[in-house]
């Protein structure tokens, strides 16, 4: 199986080398970072040259036309509308694409005029477009597994957790590390101060700035055949009784100031099963690991915790095992809720592409 990455940062360095070791190849790569283009991906990945060399993302185009590799990993931004180019010069190619964009594992609920354009062009040329990656399984499926094992259930609650300092000074800015707590409110939570009607408007201009977990609680719903009542986000400082010193944001954040977020998105359903998910991303204290809590309530209570999970190898890994999902799958923009549940691939990856 051939192979494209778009997107060669932290995150390709996994997919890349997963690729390879899943029996499969990379033949083009793409960024628009003048540090990588022209760098072969054997020094991205470690080891030797691949005989690969990083393109600029403006020659995607033609590059996909001329080698139509059987899929592209799209591993760049957390947004649909940051993605949208790598989306549709897949799919104007006829290239089936993957991607870890946050937003791209159920964006309907959040950009659905981006998606429906994505849609109609990998339906014209026969592709297939989706988001996948760490939530697919562990915000997803695990979450939908466990509910199948259960008689009753009245809410699902679930809390994931990282440390901005692994994300950089404009992820931990977003965040708003550092602000106090009047600061936080006006640049931060205010945002999320509006009616229904007023999100739905921005939902509709492609202007709306959804959570992770905003499209986690649509991808639920829809996999658990829960009718969505109503959806809501609000944004919650984080905050420590010590102050913390951040060095990506090069500064100490006083005792009470914010050090993260806390994004919770509430979900009512017609079935009145409720979905409350958090994402909590905040300069971490000393002592503190990523987390990834579920509980569903119900007959009986069930829970789940996992402690200091591996995101990136995890994400990357799910990535890679669910391209022979994608390339299965009917051509258009297909959420994985309607693929397989996630396998591990034990032979080359073309051993599980259908015929």
């Amino acid at each position: 199986m051939r192979i494209a990455q778009y997107g060669c940062g932290k995150m390709s360095k996994y997919s890349m080398r997963y690729v390879y070791e899943k029996g499969a190849e990379i033949v083009a790569a793409f960024d628009v970072n003048p540090a990588v283009v022209g760098r072969d991906i054997g020094s991205i990945i470690g080891g030797p040259d691949r005989g690969v060399v990083v393109r600029h993302a403006q020659e995607a185009g033609k590059t996909l036309a001329a080698l139509k590799p059987g899929a592209c990993i799209i591993t760049t931004m957390s947004l649909m509308r940051d993605i949208i180019d790598a989306l549709m010069v897949c799919a104007e190619n006829g290239v089936n694409a993957i991607t870890t964009n946050e937003e791209a594992i159920f964006p309907m609920n959040s950009s659905p005029v981006l998606t429906r354009e994505v849609d109609a062009m990998a339906k014209k040329t026969g592709c297939t477009i989706c988001g996948s990656g760490y939530q697919d399984v562990f915000w997803g499926n695990l979450i939908a597994t466990l509910a199948g094992a259960m008689h009753s259930i009245s809410k699902i609650k679930g809390s994931s957790s990282y440390n901005v300092e692994d994300y950089g000074i404009a992820l931990a800015k977003v965040h708003g590390a550092g602000l106090d707590l009047l600061a936080f409110e006006k640049e931060i939570a205010a945002a999320d101060a509006i009616s229904s009607a007023e999100r739905q408007a921005l939902i509709e201009r492609g202007e709306f700035l959804p959570s992770y977990m905003w499209n986690v609680n649509g991808w639920l719903a829809e996999r658990l055949g829960l009718t969505v009542k109503s959806q809501v986000q609000k944004c919650v400082p984080q905050t420590h009784a010590t102050e913390l010193h951040s060095e990506t944001l090069g500064m100490t954040i006083p005792a009470g100031h914010a050090t993260g977020m806390s994004a919770v998105v509430t979900t009512e359903t017609q079935e009145g099963i409720v979905i409350e998910s958090e994402c909590v991303g905040k300069v971490y204290a000393p002592g503190e690991v990523d987390r990834n809590d579920w509980t569903l309530m119900g007959e009986p209570d069930t829970q789940v915790v996992i402690t200091q999970p591996a995101t990136v190898e995890l994400t990357c890994a799910t990535i890679v095992n669910r391209i022979p999902d994608l390339i299965n799958a009917k051509p258009g923009y297909v959420t994985t809720d309607l693929m397989p549940v996630n396998s591990y691939r034990v032979k080359p990856l073309d051993f599980y592409v259908n015929r």
